[in-house]
């Protein structure tokens, strides 16, 4: 079936969340990954069929200033550890401007920069911070309201689950222009109000960027206008088989996080990951193509707005490879798994809303799943010591208290109030090379079975998650042989018993030629 197997290996400890990337180029060196075959190499459609434009961020890097700032202190690429030396004989608010060339570090393995708080790190054209596969970490310390620019920062190890850039995850960095690229482990880490825009996150060895802050305290985070291409180079999921570790960029229990118009592409694994107590998301505007896994994974979080995006060309790779081994699961292009909107967790809806957005040859659609087995205190979450935002006592989720009303819903992460409307789903199975085993919509859930103590065991979550819990697609726009699972993945429909009772989907919407199972 293939449902346990696929949960374990998106379920991922919150430390080995520890990467977020930002990797920017040089000059305009090769991206490592070309645009995918017909994109257009300015714009991406909208589903309004208006342009929006590609964040080419890698090939064509904004140039920092060629002359030092008023005030800047200037920084000498032939002195080795001048930016760690002088950052550290300066007081907080200084702007350091990096003279062109390459700057290294002192050569032991900690050896790194620790801003004061709001200092400024300017890249003059062709400033380059080289860890030289010996520092292990760029910039670290906890001084918030830091500043990086114009800056390309490449060949640091820093070890697996952690990050490059803002290590010890402070607050309020700014990270723009900048070019991340080509280090071991994560690019960079996150801090609350942390803004990273129109930088080229790239090559790096886990993440692109990991949005995970110990104590789970990232608030108001900006990612705009960024390029996510080629991470995971290092292919975790092969070396830690079910590790859930790799992708573009992840995010653990962030609240607040805006994602719009960034480039997320030929990344090995996902391209966006929320995974575990996100809250109130906006993702609109973005181009994500050509990722061997899921363009989109929402995971037991809540509240989210996904809308005007083009997601094309996802999933090709996990997708086959099930296929391949007979693994019948729907591997979703857009997987929202144990998530759903909480009108008692406050965001700026109430909601998951995906509309407006054009799904073009990715191997399937929108999956819509529900672990039974995966709730609070029990050996099926695989968040370890989590629990829903509704309980705060993992405890309580236990006999009897769990049989009855709170805790009875509180206790389990819910896929409900999931709202997809107004999108267009396009489908050629000759792009991807697939026939039945593609082109999928689905809402489903196992069968419950453990522990012996779970008050969900049998087929009572599958009933909730397809036809009790407001899980509605309506008014959508659908063309090629699409195929829609409900309840299990034994029991795939054809439009007309997708719009039929008992499941009533997709009311208003419309579809177009060699639709059907």
């Amino acid at each position: 079936m293939g449902f346990e197997r696929r949960l374990r290996a998106w379920a991922v400890a919150p430390l080995a969340l520890a990467l977020f990337l930002v990797t920017g180029c040089e000059s305009a060196p090769d991206t490592g990954a070309k645009p995918t075959a017909g994109a257009r190499p300015g714009a991406g459609p909208g589903a309004d069929g208006a342009s929006s434009p590609v964040a080419r961020v890698c090939a064509e890097p904004a140039a920092g200033p060629a002359q030092a700032p008023a005030g800047a202190v200037t920084v000498d690429p032939s002195v080795v550890g001048d930016l760690a030396a002088k950052t550290e004989n300066s007081p907080p608010g200084t702007t350091f401007w990096l003279r062109p060339g390459r700057h290294t570090l002192e050569s032991g393995p900690y050896d790194q920069v620790v801003p004061k708080e709001g200092d400024r790190y300017l890249g003059a054209p062709g400033a380059v911070l080289d860890g030289r596969r010996t520092n292990q970490y760029a910039f670290g310390g906890t001084a918030r309201d830091v500043t990086l620019s114009h800056l390309t920062v490449q060949g640091f190890v820093a070890p697996h689950d952690e990050g490059v850039v803002n290590h010890d995850m402070a607050d309020g960095w700014v990270i723009e222009h900048t070019t991340i690229q080509d280090n071991s482990g994560g690019g960079l880490m996150a801090g609350a109000r942390q803004q990273l825009r129109a930088s080229c996150l790239r090559r790096n060895g886990q993440y692109g960027m990991n949005a995970y802050k110990t104590g789970d305290s990232v608030r108001g985070l900006v990612v705009e206008g960024n390029e996510v291409v080629g991470n995971n180079t290092d292919d975790w999921e092969r070396r830690e088989p079910g590790c859930g570790c790799s992708g573009g960029i992840k995010f653990w229990a962030v609240d607040g996080a805006d994602i719009r118009g960034n480039w997320v592409h030929d990344n090995r694994g996902a391209g966006l990951w929320a995974d575990t107590n996100n809250n109130d998301f906006r993702i609109e505007d973005n181009i994500i193509e050509a990722n061997d896994g899921a363009a989109l994974i929402y995971e037991i979080s809540y509240n989210a707005v996904v809308r005007n995006n083009t997601i094309r060309r996802n999933n090709w790779v996990e997708g086959r490879k099930a296929a391949a081994e007979g693994d019948d699961f729907p591997y979703a292009t857009v997987y929202v798994s144990e998530s759903g909107g909480e009108p008692r967790v406050p965001a700026r809806t109430d909601r998951i809303e995906i509309y407006r957005n054009v799904l073009e040859d990715n191997w399937n659609g929108i999956t819509l799943w529900e672990d039974a087995d995966r709730f609070c205190n029990s050996p099926g979450n695989t968040s370890t010591d989590y629990c829903t935002l509704l309980v705060k006592d993992t405890r309580r989720c236990a006999r009897p208290a769990i049989t009855d009303a709170p805790l009875y819903a509180d206790c389990r992460w819910k896929t409900q109030r999931v709202d997809i409307h107004d999108n267009r789903f396009v489908l050629d199975a000759s792009v991807p090379g697939c026939a039945a085993e593609c082109g999928r919509m689905a809402v489903l859930a196992n069968q419950g079975s453990a522990p012996d103590w779970s008050p969900y065991l049998g087929g009572r979550v599958a009933e909730a998650v397809t036809r009790q819990q407001d899980n509605r697609w309506h008014d959508n726009a659908y063309s090629g042989p699409w195929s829609f699972v409900a309840g299990d993945t034994g029991r795939t429909l054809d439009p007309g018993h997708w719009q039929g009772a008992p499941y009533r989907q997709d009311t208003g919407s419309t579809f177009g030629p060699r639709t059907g199972g």
